[in-house]
C-alpha cells in the first residue's frame, strides 16, 4: 500500500512562507507612507491657434422625375352562383339504454363523536412552596 504524505508536509511550509511573506509588505508599505514625492515643476501651457470654421455649400433638395398615373383595367364581371341546397342529415336513432338495477340499501352508521375535553374547575387549591410549620411534635 502507498502513503502519500504530501499534503501533510506542504501545509507548514505554507504556513512559513506566509508568515515570512507578511513581514516584507508591512515595512514596505511603512517606508512608502514617510517617503515624500518630489515636486515637479509646473509646464507652460501652450496656447493653441484658433481653428478656422468649415463652411459648407447648402445642399441642393434632389428633383424626383413625376410618374405617369396607369389606368388598372377594368375587372370583368364574373356571373353569380346559386347557393347550393343540400340534402338534410338523417336523423340517427340512438339506441336504448338498458335500465341499472336500484343501489342496495346501505345501513346508517352512527356519526363518531369527538371525546369531550375535561373542563379544569377554578377553585384550585395551590400548595404552598414553603414548609409547614407544625406546632406538634412527632
Amino acid at each position: 500500500m502507498t502513503h502519500h504524505h504530501g499534503p501533510s508536509t506542504l501545509f507548514p511550509l505554507l504556513l512559513i512562507t506566509l508568515f515570512v511573506m507578511s513581514g516584507k509588505e508591512v515595512l514596505a508599505s511603512r517606508h512608502l507612507l514617510e517617503t515624500t514625492l518630489p515636486t515637479l515643476p509646473e509646464l507652460p501651457k501652450l496656447e493653441l491657434p484658433p481653428l478656422p470654421k468649415a463652411e459648407l455649400p447648402p445642399l441642393q433638395e434632389p428633383k424626383l422625375p413625376t410618374l405617369p398615373k396607369t389606368e388598372l383595367p377594368k375587372v370583368p364581371d364574373f356571373p353569380t352562383l346559386e347557393k347550393p341546397e343540400l340534402p338534410p342529415l338523417p336523423k340517427l336513432e340512438t339506441p336504448k339504454l338498458p335500465e341499472l338495477p336500484p343501489l342496495p340499501h346501505l345501513p346508517e352508521l352512527p356519526k363518531p363523536t369527538l371525546p369531550t375535553i375535561p373542563t379544569v374547575p377554578k377553585d384550585i387549591p395551590f400548595p404552598s412552596l414553603s414548609p409547614s410549620r407544625s406546632t406538634t411534635s412527632p
